[in-house]
């Protein structure tokens, strides 16, 4: 049974969704498919490896984080927590957060251990100015109703001069259909459109959400908080990469950006 039978998922469409709904959709939505999300992607990941995006750019190539020996990392919608494993190994000391038990479940025993907290990410259970850096590599994020919520957490739990990096879908992305082939290249939505992707129930409540932003819209909401944004990287398709994950494939990476990355930094 998949995942959208399991919750009754009956339809899809584009509406408003506020933040309790769509956090209660996420937590129900990744507990449900935790299993089958790392029997199917687990092998690209990792149990202790830290890729950013489907285009496999890795921490190790690119450091965007900077030096992290020594420094106290929060992981913002951790999954499993794979990253959070690799910068422990590196002289890290990680904490990762997510909202969904299950996905913390495939996590917990494996080696080497770190702390894992279940939280909502626009309500961190952390006490001000007690980390040195924070990143989400596809966490969180697409699935909150406010990101700018989250990015003032973000601010309080970070130490001056702390660093915030987080990878989403390339907000141009959502003009165009989510489909790995031909399809995909044609725009067909408008950008602008904010409207939530919702996947519902016969009663209408939300199974699934995601939230779009501009790419104007990210950058407002890390200002607000109090960052300054150092970068945006947009990761190129790898040549030789063949592998296709959900509307990431090399017909459409070689074309279109699939993921942004923004690395910003607290002002002190």
């Amino acid at each position: 049974m998949g995942t959208e039978s399991e919750l009754g998922t009956v339809g899809v469409g584009r509406r408003p969704l506020g933040a309790a709904e769509s956090a209660r959709a996420s937590r129900r939505w990744w507990d449900a498919d935790a299993d089958a999300y790392h029997a199917e992607h687990g092998g690209f990941l990792g149990r202790s490896d830290f890729v950013w995006c489907p285009e496999g750019l890795r921490e190790a190539d690119a450091g965007l984080l900077g030096e992290v020996t020594g420094r106290d990392v929060l992981e913002v919608g951790a999954g499993s927590a794979m990253c959070s494993r690799w910068l422990a190994g590196r002289g890290a000391r990680p904490v990762g957060f997510d909202i969904s038990l299950g996905m913390l479940r495939h996590g917990a025993d494996v080696p080497p251990a770190v702390p894992l907290v279940q939280a909502d990410a626009q309500r961190l259970p952390f006490r001000d100015r007690c980390f040195d850096l924070a990143f989400s590599a596809y966490g969180a994020l697409p699935f909150v109703a406010d990101p700018g919520a989250v990015f003032a957490e973000v601010a309080r739990v970070l130490r001056p001069g702390g660093r915030w990096v987080f990878s989403v879908s390339h907000p141009i992305r959502w003009a165009f259909p989510d489909s790995p082939g031909p399809d995909g290249l044609t725009a067909s939505m408008s950008y602008f459109d904010r409207s939530p992707y919702v996947e519902f129930d016969g009663a209408g409540g939300a199974t699934y959400v995601e939230h779009h932003r501009t790419l104007g819209d990210r950058v407002r909401d890390l200002v607000a908080a109090g960052f300054r944004l150092l970068d945006v990287v947009e990761p190129e398709w790898p040549d030789g990469q063949e592998s296709v994950w959900g509307g990431w494939s090399p017909l459409r990476g070689r074309l279109l950006p699939g993921t942004a990355i923004f690395v910003s930094e607290l002002a002190s």
